[in-house]
């Protein structure tokens, strides 16, 4: 069931969150604060305080999906946030490197050919 890949679009909610939010309060901060709509079919995620735990909301054909992984060594290195308070598009190449605990900061990238 696990559906999230790269075609989809990816945003980084800036600030920390308490992880024993759920579904509601995440679609909460997906409308009020990140100024995005949750049935988009984006992919939200949010960090706690230490970055040990991560949560990544999605809506599914079926309902909202909570995937969520807590470490159990380390965190998650933060890719450099740009503006305060602002939400971050984010890529599924720099979720994949944050969830293999890989710092992408320290990763040289290639030339690549994107669409448009």
């Amino acid at each position: 069931m696990f559906n999230l890949n790269a075609s989809m679009r990816y945003w980084l909610y800036p600030f920390p969150t308490d992880m024993r939010k759920g579904f509601y309060t995440l679609s909460g901060l997906v409308t009020e604060r990140m100024g995005q709509d949750v049935r988009s079919g984006d992919v939200f995620i949010f960090l706690n305080r230490h970055c040990t735990s991560m949560k990544a909301l999605h809506m599914e054909h079926g309902g909202l999906v909570i995937y969520y992984m807590k470490l159990e060594k380390g965190n998650f290195a933060l890719p450099p946030l740009d503006e305060k308070g602002k939400t971050h598009p984010f890529s599924w190449q720099k979720l994949m490197l944050m969830v293999q605990g890989i710092d992408a900061e320290k990763c040289h990238y290639k030339k690549r050919w994107k669409s448009a």
